[in-house]
């Protein structure tokens, strides 16, 4: 039973490990978004990137 609950809690570990790992080696695309407040009545980026 030991085992089970060892080798689970690696699965998990491994899973959010990854999962980590993905997050900080993505960068989206930039999109196209109002650059400046009130453009166009639409909501912009709080901090481009692009």
């Amino acid at each position: 039973m030991a085992t089970v609950v060892i080798a689970g809690a690696a699965l998990l570990v491994a899973a959010n490990t990854h999962l980590v790992h993905v997050a900080l080696i993505s960068q989206p695309d930039c999109v196209p978004h109002a650059r400046l407040p009130g453009e166009g009545g639409s909501f912009r980026a709080a901090r481009s990137a692009c």
